[in-house]
């Protein structure tokens, strides 16, 4: 087995706040439409997809390692948003936890000097970096729209585009 039992053990809580960070965004999305804004609704639509497919990873990564998948139960995600604002800075706020459950994981590896876990968690530090900017590009955006949401919802679709291109290395 390639992997210690603490880690192991803290693999799998991330594996299920990485499905419970899926089922917010699609509670977020659901708001977003059933308020008929359909492209932020499309954004959370695929960051739930997105988290859904960090999770995978994290238990794909376990099964290679010869560790025990342990799927934790998940709560029910927030639902009662005030504002659009309100559920982007919720979703701003569960990418800070995430982050700081990424270095906790980290923080194993190297004490326990596990390089192979080390370097498996690089990619997900990284990733981290994208999600808080990317969640804070939109509640700012939402924010200075001064109440025109169509007008946020046009400018972030392009916005978020624009940082996709620039982040893959295009121009």
């Amino acid at each position: 087995m390639l992997i210690s039992k603490k880690l192991e053990q803290a693999i799998n809580q991330q594996i299920g706040n990485e499905f419970a960070a899926s089922l917010e965004y699609l509670q977020i999305a659901s708001y977003f439409e059933s308020d008929d804004m359909l492209k932020f609704a499309q954004i959370f639509f695929d960051q739930a997809e997105e988290e859904r497919f960090h999770a995978m990873k994290f238990l794909r990564y376990m099964l290679d390692t010869g560790g025990q998948v342990d799927i934790p139960a998940l709560g029910k995600p927030r639902r009662d948003f005030e504002s659009p604002a309100d559920a982007v800075q919720a979703a701003l706020d569960w990418e800070l936890t995430v982050t700081k459950q990424v270095n906790s994981l980290f923080d194993i590896a190297v004490e326990e000097k596990d390089y192979i876990a080390q370097d498996f968690l690089r990619w997900f530090v990284n990733e981290q970096l994208e999600e808080i900017s990317k969640m804070s590009t939109i509640l700012n955006i939402i924010k200075r729209s001064g109440g025109n949401l169509l007008m946020a919802e046009t400018y972030i679709t392009d916005t978020l585009t624009d940082i996709e291109t620039v982040e893959s290395g295009g121009m």
